[in-house]
Order: C-alpha cells, then structure tokens, then sequence
C-alpha cells in the first residue's frame, strides 16, 4: 500500500525567519518570538546605512520612535520583509502606504501605554498649577523662593481634553477622581465616562478649559492646528499640555506667549523634531516643564506594548491574520490544521476581481466573504483569475478584503503540496499580484 504522503510541518522553516528589534524594545517580546522558534536578534539603534544593510535578510523589523522606516528604505532594502512592528502607539515613522503597497503589513499598540501616558499627564497637571518645575530649578540653583503667587489647587478646575480616545478618556478618568471638571472634544462621537461632557467644538475647549491636554494623532488635519490664533483662544493664564505628537503645536508660538506672561505654563513631552537641543525654543520658558518623549517609557507599559505586538506579528506569520494593521485590510480565519493557506496581496487595478473569479470559478468553495470600502474592491478581474487558478482544487474557505488600494485574500485548499505551490505559482503570475504566500496547517502548529 502507497504510503500516504505528509506535508512538512511548515512551509517555511520558522528558525529561518528573521526578525529585528531596535530600540530596547521589552525582552518579553524577544522571548515571545523565540518560544516560536524564529531567529530573533536585537539591536539599539542602527543609522541609515546600517539599516540598509540589515534590512534584505530580515522578515519583520520591530522600531519604536527613533528608526525611520522611509519610502526610499522600505522600497529599495525590504525585499524579504513581511511585516513591521511598531512598539508604540505612533506610526508616522514609518511611511504606511509605502509599506502597503509593497504588500507589508504594520502592526502597532494603540492603548498598551494608555495608564503611562494618563498618569504623566495628571502628574504635570499638577506640577503646573504650583510652578514645580521652575521651583525645582531655583532649589537645586541654591535659591530659597517660597511663594503662593499664581499657584493653585486642581480641584474645581476645567480640563479640556482634545481628543478622547484611549489616553483622552483614561485621563479623563483620572482627573475626575481629583475632583477636576473634564470637557472635550472629538471629531469623533465619544461615550462620555463619568461625568466628562463633550462639548461641540475645539473652541469651546480652548475657550472654557484651565488646562488643554492633547491627545490626537498626527494627521494633515492635526498638522499645526495649535498655532498663535488657538492660543489667543484660551483664557489668560490656562496651561498647555502636549503628550500627543510634537508637529500638532507651534511651538514658537507657544514659547512666545508663555514669555509674555498670557500662558501660566506648559508641557510638553513630544516635539517637531527628535531628539531635542538646547536650541528648542522652549527651553528657559517660564513654567514649563519639558520630558524627552516619556510618555509610555515605564516597565509595565513597554511589557505590555512588546506582547501586543508580539502577539499581532506571530498571528500574521503563522495565520495570515492581520487584525489590528494599521494599513492593511483586516482579515483573519481560524486555524485549521487540515488545510494550505495562501495568501494573496494584490494592486486595486481595474480587471483583479474579475481574473480572481475565472481562478476560483471550479472550485467547491465553502464560504466566501467580499467587503469593499471607500471605493475599493469594484473592479473587474481579478477575483475570476483566482478563481480559474483554484479551479482543480477543493476550496475550503475563502476572505478577501480591500482597503487603500490594496486587496487581501485568503484561500485555503486541501493540504496538498503540489496543489497549493501550483495554485502559488499561478497568483504570482497575475499583473496585479503584489505578493503570496502558502501556510501549512496555518495557526494550528
């Protein structure tokens, strides 16, 4: 009797796999991906050149704020690159449509740091409202300066919270429990909790609130819109927080109106540009206190950021799923150890959907799920070429999605070696097709 034919565990060798974290990022990350079984190595920082150099061997990089993940670098060195961690809540190091449309999935962690950041912010809430930053200098200058001049308590005081996602709303919480006011404003409809109000508009907060706290991403609507005229908004003497992204505040209009007294204090943890000097124009600012980038920098919150997306990437490799990508569709099915994956990143061109189609078309396919968004997943041809690729193989399940420009598919088929590279060689063969990839037994090993 013939013996039956048994796939290899992998499709492709998880210690060959290898992956690069910069930037101190947790080791709770690091012993997550080497209990996988991939090929971790760990670096501070790496210049350009250096990245460059490392970048063509490597199949997911881990940064966090420092490592720029450039146009010019991701399309001439990511070659092998399958996906990207960003252990951190912002992207905007690393240029997101690029990396989609080179078929590169990038995950981030949006809340793990929420307490961190809330609590820094609280913190300086009220350092402000009694001038500690500035008393703390005098006192290590060796200057006696005890006064109660322009310092207050925060309870009964308004805080303003322009954006209210997951710090906005933690903070929001916290300053309650000290018995602060809480208003604020999203462009976004929000669930006030507690008793926060949203109000209609950023002016209203400017307008009412003794202290304005930031918490928005960096967007061309968030680019400059703290400028001399959002200043003139405030009241005499309010205080400006800035925990969110350095390029959303003009910061020398911030310095300017702090030295002329309309301001009574500021803070900033982030900045236009990173790392700072002594140049900034804040520095020497009367009550203003100024951290470098510290938001999320405590060990509870980089443990949790480095599982977060630890977790996120090892879905990706070892399912196709990409749940929580900040640039790509988002697709996931369960595991199933009885079937090949594959899966398909294609360009949104006129004719995919349709050649998808003809691939697929004599197939026995058990489910199938179409989602289109924001103009994206209307075009002919694609979808029937898969379908006529498929067509000599039982089709267990199918998902595709589109979203900016790209389009993700996953197929699964019976697990069969020769059926799936075939299926592989024929996707890869599509003008449209940006990459594929075949998973044996996908999440269940």
């Amino acid at each position: 009797m013939a013996e039956e034919h048994k796939s290899p565990p992998t499709s492709y060798p998880k210690h060959k796999i290898n992956i690069l974290l910069l930037e101190k990022i947790s080791q709770r990350a690091v012993d997550y991906f080497v209990r996988e079984g991939y090929n971790v190595e760990t670096a501070h920082l790496l210049s350009p050149q250096e990245l460059a150099e490392r970048l063509p061997t490597t199949h997911v990089i881990g940064v966090r704020s420092k490592t720029k993940l450039t146009k010019d670098i991701l399309s001439k060195y990511a070659k092998k690159l399958l996906c990207i961690g960003c252990f951190c809540i912002g992207t905007d190091q690393t240029d997101l449509e690029c990396a989609s449309s080179l078929g590169i999935p990038v995950f981030n962690s949006p809340f793990a740091n929420t307490r961190s950041v809330a609590e820094l912010v609280i913190s300086q809430i009220i350092a402000l409202s009694r001038k500690l930053g500035d008393q703390n200098k005098w006192m290590h200058a060796g200057q006696w300066k005890k006064t109660a001049a322009q310092c207050y308590e925060v309870r009964g005081k308004t805080l303003g919270i322009i954006g209210y996602g997951h710090v906005g709303s933690q903070l929001s919480v916290l300053a309650e429990s000290m018995g602060l006011r809480v208003i604020f404003y999203d462009i976004i409809p929000k669930l006030p909790l507690g008793n926060a109000k949203a109000v209609n508009s950023m002016d209203d907060v400017l307008e009412r609130a003794d202290f304005v706290s930031l918490h928005v991403p960096y967007t061309k609507v968030t680019h400059g819109f703290i400028d001399e005229e959002q200043i003139l908004k405030m009241k005499k003497g309010a205080y400006l927080l800035n925990a969110a992204r350095g390029k959303c505040v003009n910061i020398e209009m911030v310095a300017k109106y702090l030295k002329n007294g309309y301001l009574g204090g500021a803070y900033f943890d982030v900045y236009p540009k990173e790392p700072t000097n002594d140049t900034l124009p804040l520095c020497n600012c009367p009550n203003t206190i100024l951290t470098p980038h510290i938001g999320g920098s405590t060990q509870e919150a980089q443990s949790a950021i480095g599982i977060d997306v630890a977790s996120k990437i090892v879905a990706y490799i070892n399912e196709g799923a990409t749940i929580a990508s900040v640039n790509f569709p988002s697709v996931s099915l369960e595991p199933n150890e009885k079937v090949h994956r594959i899966l398909h990143v294609h360009r949104n061109v006129p004719g995919v959907l349709r050649k998808i189609n003809e691939i697929l078309g004599d197939f026995n396919v058990a489910s199938q799920v179409l989602k289109t968004q924001g103009g994206i997943g209307n075009v002919p041809g694609v979808l029937r070429k898969i379908n006529e690729i498929l067509g000599d193989f039982n089709v267990a399940s199918q998902v595709l999605k589109t979203q900016g420009g790209i389009g993700y598919l996953l197929v699964e088929v019976d697990a069969n070696p020769k059926f799936s590279n075939d299926v592989k060689q024929k996707m890869k063969e599509l003008d449209a097709t940006i990459r594929v990839r075949v998973l044996y037994s996908p999440g269940a090993l």
